[in-house]
């Protein structure tokens, strides 16, 4: 390429790799082909919708690796690439959905793809139960795969690439949390190596709970990942519904895990490695504990008051009110885990009357909070907004004692630099620029109010799944809308700026 986009021969040189390692991974599948063949459409279909995909990605990607040459990316350069990467990856990963479900329109699949991806969780797709099960396991797949994130993945499973740290730089959260060990290389299969593990550790729990062999791997998939797809209609409820004897253990365990991937990783290589004072002595994980509490309680407390339940307990005790209080605590610890941490798993719509006016609310806020730096679920995160609760402080404290003091923003016993409390602020504008532009398409485009169309921009944007537009609604709703929210979910999942510089023409140069 010449001079004038000089970054192009980099970026396709390394999105064609990226694509040809996507190629191997959707073979994967094959094996549920074959283990399920006859059932619920698995054979030669959705062999050949695997197959297909995957000599597509293969090749498109061996074109581009040979076509341009490799050269050391700059940190722009790498954020484009990234962007780049994610989009070319959700738009093959879409292909199976057509080729095995007929009926679904790209528009559709590319959209399930991307919620897959970037963990979101939104789905536009109906009669899962029915669908071939390497077709589920494929969506649980992206999940699990977006969890730590595909560029991350390609990292750790190829040998060293020049300029490595700037594309995991440009692929995960901005606000440096430390590495289990040096080196970048080594840290990434540290961190793969846990994630896998509490994954195998997930899905034989759920099955020795009882839950199905499948719905166990899938389930663990994508509750590490916070991602939320369900190989259901009705998700967790569905055994519930069908009077599985361990639900109620069963949601327990989900909530768990959502709650593992919304930790910060090096939290848990710390534990596994003896250090158990990595549970509380940041401020981060202070804060997590703290969010977790509260809204668990304020959300339990109206819920209990809603139904009457509260005075009833105190004043009689009865094993029907200890059944209301398990249940309506089960329900708010769960949603609360589900929605902190991004993942698109609900016992109970959140916009149904199960809950009240003042959960409704936190809901929202619990969504643009999201989990912490360093985990696998999406939001703004905790500890960006420790820094901007820091930074109100310090703003305040400066106009008490002297408006031309000078005093650092600390944070475990560290100054923050400048320049990072300045990408903090600038980040939560975007955010809420993203969140009221698309809450106003989706209102122009949809029969929906005002709180539903916001929580549908503030469910992409944050990567969250969890809306108050029914599922019927979404399936049905306006394809610009539909465009909207996969813009959106790409640029809450890689933090907005690598998005943003794809329209930027000088960012090529």
């Amino acid at each position: 390429m010449g001079n004038g986009f000089r970054r192009i021969d980099c970026i396709f040189h390394f999105v064609g790799n990226l694509l040809e390692i996507l190629g191997l991974v959707l073979l994967l599948p094959l094996v549920v082909v074959f283990i399920y063949w006859g059932q619920r459409g698995d054979g030669w279909v959705t062999v050949s919708a695997f197959v297909a995909t995957a000599l597509i990605s293969f090749s498109f990607g061996l074109i581009l690796r040979s076509k341009f040459k490799p050269e050391t990316l700059d940190t722009t350069g790498c954020m484009l690439m990234c962007a780049i990467g994610w989009l070319s990856v959700s738009a093959l990963g879409a292909l199976p959905f057509v080729i095995a479900i007929p009926s679904t329109n790209y528009l559709d699949a590319y959209f399930e793809a991307m919620s897959g991806f970037t963990t979101t969780g939104i789905t536009v797709f109906s009669g899962l139960d029915a669908m071939p099960r390497s077709i589920l396991f494929w969506r649980a797949l992206t999940q699990w795969l977006g969890g730590i994130g595909i560029l991350s993945f390609f990292l750790a499973v190829t040998f060293q690439v020049s300029g490595a740290h700037h594309i995991f730089g440009a692929e995960s959260h901005k606000i440096s949390s430390g590495r289990p060990a040096p080196g970048l290389f080594h840290t990434l299969r540290i961190i793969w190596a846990i994630y896998a593990m509490f994954t195998l550790l997930a899905a034989v729990i759920l099955a020795i709970e009882g839950m199905p062999i499948f719905d166990a791997v899938c389930h663990a998939l994508t509750a590490l990942a916070t991602g939320g797809f369900s190989p259901h209609d009705s998700s967790i409820e569905f055994y519930r519904l069908t009077g599985h004897h361990n639900y109620r253990l069963i949601e327990y365990t989900l909530a768990f895990l959502m709650m593992l991937g919304g930790i910060n990783f090096l939290v848990h290589y710390r534990v596994l490695t003896k250090d158990f004072k990595a549970l509380w002595d940041n401020i981060e994980i202070r804060y997590w504990w703290r969010l977790i509490a509260v809204f668990t309680t304020v959300i339990l407390i109206e819920r209990l008051y809603k139904t009457g339940a509260f005075g009833a307990l105190f004043t009689h005790g009865t094993a029907v009110n200890l059944s209301e209080f398990e249940r309506s605590f089960r329900h708010s610890i769960f949603q609360v885990i589900s929605i902190l941490t991004t993942s698109g798993f609900a016992t109970k719509n959140i916009g149904s009357d199960f809950f009240g006016a003042a959960a409704k609310q936190l809901f929202l806020v619990m969504m643009v909070i999201g989990g912490c730096v360093g985990s696998t679920s999406g939001g703004f995160k905790v500890l960006r907004v420790v820094i901007l609760n820091r930074l109100m402080f310090r703003e305040l404290f400066k106009l008490r004692i002297s408006g031309k003091a000078s005093t650092g923003l600390v944070i475990d016993r560290k100054v923050v630099p400048e320049d990072e409390v300045h990408r903090v602020a600038a980040l939560f504008f975007t955010w809420m620029i993203f969140l009221l532009v698309g809450g106003a398409i989706t209102a122009l485009f949809s029969n929906q109010g005002a709180l539903e169309s916001f929580s549908g921009m503030f469910s992409a944007v944050g990567n969250i799944g969890p809306c108050y537009i029914s599922g019927e609604d979404m399936i049905n709703i306006h394809p610009v809308v539909k465009l909207t929210y996969i813009f959106g979910m790409l640029a809450g999942r890689l933090e907005i700026l690598p998005v943003l510089l794809l329209f930027s023409r000088k960012a090529w140069k």
